[in-house]
């Protein structure tokens, strides 16, 4: 796949038509149009490692910043790498209206190392979010999401090697003989963040909806029995109303 700058400073994309992101604006799967590239001669005679293009989201018109590594400077073109980095991307997302303070902070710290792809640190504020975890339910919850991940894995269908990455991640501690976490790739990481995340539903979440759930379903049982409860003391007993209705009658 050619992608390159010429000498009039177009950017010249064989697959442009299909070139699509989630836009980190509007967090819209959509198309992207080239809005400004370098300039061909600044280029030539500054000769960087690699490059930035403004894209334009069509879904939401605002700035998307990719970044191109150069391969060669040729006298009428620059040919770059097909494969772009995203400078900003769509932040990750989690609902932490059950999750206790100290959790929520932890994680929201890590979900920010992920959207910006530093996933080593990513992997730190993970385990820092799991210790508070373990912390907050104690040995018997620690126990529980041990189990848990097992099924996750079972589940998903995680290979062994990556298995045993998630654990060191999540279940690792200061005592261990390797005591910072594994390193991460892109691919490891995000194994890594949807496991944190199916643990932190299972701790809270569910629970928290759960509660809340059968909270409102007791509010409206008790407002329904009250009110008729007021229907029927305002109403005449049912003998009294069958004689009222039989005097009346000729």
């Amino acid at each position: 796949m050619a992608v390159y700058i010429d000498s009039a400073s177009h950017l010249i994309h064989e697959h442009e038509r299909a070139l699509a992101i989630t836009c980190p604006h509007c967090e819209v799967t959509s198309h992207i149009t080239p809005s400004a590239v370098p300039d061909f001669a600044d280029l030539q005679t500054s000769k960087p490692a690699a490059v930035g293009v403004v894209y334009r989201c069509d879904s939401c018109h605002s700035p998307v910043f990719l970044r191109y590594a150069v391969r060669f400077y040729r006298p009428n073109r620059i040919e770059l790498a097909p494969q772009f980095v995203e400078v900003e991307r769509p932040r990750e997302k989690f609902t932490f209206t059950h999750l206790p303070e100290e959790v929520e902070v932890l994680f929201r710290e890590a979900l920010l190392c992920f959207s910006s792809g530093a996933y080593n640190a990513f992997a730190s504020m993970s385990r820092r979010t799991a210790q508070a975890v373990f912390a907050d339910l104690g040995e018997t919850g620690k126990l529980r999401l041990f189990d848990e991940i097992n099924d996750v894995r079972e589940m998903a269908d995680i290979d062994m090697k990556t298995f045993m990455t998630i654990k060191s991640v999540i279940f690792g501690t200061q005592t261990d003989s390797r005591a910072d976490p594994p390193r991460l790739d892109a691919s490891s990481a995000a194994v890594v963040l949807e496991v944190m995340k199916d643990l932190l539903y299972e701790a809270y979440v569910r629970k928290g909806r759960l509660q809340q759930a059968l909270m409102v379903r007791r509010y409206f049982a008790e407002e329904t029995a009250e009110e008729l409860t007021r229907v029927l003391a305002s109403s005449p007993p049912l003998k009294q109303a069958a004689d009222h209705d039989s005097a009346s009658q000729p």
